[in-house]
C-alpha cells in the first residue's frame, strides 16, 4: 500500500462532500486527510484527500469521483507529484517555569508563538506531518492542552493548471 494525494475539484454544493467520501467508504478505503477549500477557479472548491492504498484501487476511486455531478476532475499524485504541507497549533500551560530552552525548541522546529497569555502560549508550526509530531512529542514536556493539525494542503508539480482542465471540458 502506498499514499496518494487525491485532488477533487468541484462546485461548492450542499451534500457533495457526503457523495465524495461515500466513494471510499464503499471501498473500504480509510481517508487520512480531508482538507477541502477555495481553488484558483472562482465558484469551485478543491478536495485535498490523502489515502493509503493500491493504485488500481486509486485508479478506480478517481473514475468513480468524477461521475458525480457537480465533480468536474478528479487526479491522484503520489508523494513526488506534489508540494504539500499542514498547519499544526500547540496550546500549551504558560508558567514562570517555561525558560530558554522553550524558545530555542521554537526556533530550531522553525515554529512560531501566535499568543501569549498569562495561562497559556499558542504556537504554530507548518510542515510536514512528521515534523509536526516531533515538535508535539518534544512540546509534551511543557504540558499540550491542546493539538490541532490541519490536513495536507497541496499542489501538484504538473505543468498543466486546473483552468485548461475546465476549458477542455467545456469543449
Amino acid at each position: 500500500m502506498k499514499e496518494y494525494t487525491i485532488t477533487v475539484f468541484s462546485e461548492n454544493n450542499i451534500g457533495l462532500l457526503n457523495e465524495v467520501t461515500i466513494v471510499f467508504s464503499r471501498r473500504k478505503i480509510n481517508i487520512e486527510s480531508l482538507t477541502v477549500s477555495e481553488s484558483e477557479v472562482k465558484g469551485v472548491s478543491r478536495y485535498t484527500i490523502v489515502v493509503f492504498s493500491e493504485e488500481k484501487k486509486i485508479e478506480n476511486v478517481v473514475r468513480q469521483l468524477e461521475k458525480i455531478i457537480g465533480v468536474f476532475k478528479a487526479l491522484y499524485f503520489e508523494a513526488d507529484d506534489i508540494v504539500h504541507q499542514e498547519v499544526a497549533l500547540f496550546k500549551i500551560a504558560n508558567s514562570p517555569k517555561l525558560n530558554g530552552n522553550l524558545e530555542a525548541l521554537i526556533r530550531r522546529q522553525n515554529a512560531k508563538i501566535l499568543t501569549v497569555n498569562p495561562d497559556f502560549l499558542v504556537i504554530e508550526r507548518v510542515g510536514y506531518k512528521a515534523e509536526n509530531q516531533e515538535l508535539f512529542n518534544e512540546l509534551e514536556q511543557y504540558g499540550v492542552l491542546q493539538f490541532a493539525r490541519s490536513g495536507r494542503v497541496a499542489v501538484s508539480c504538473q505543468k498543466k493548471e486546473f483552468t485548461s482542465y475546465l476549458k477542455e471540458l467545456s469543449h
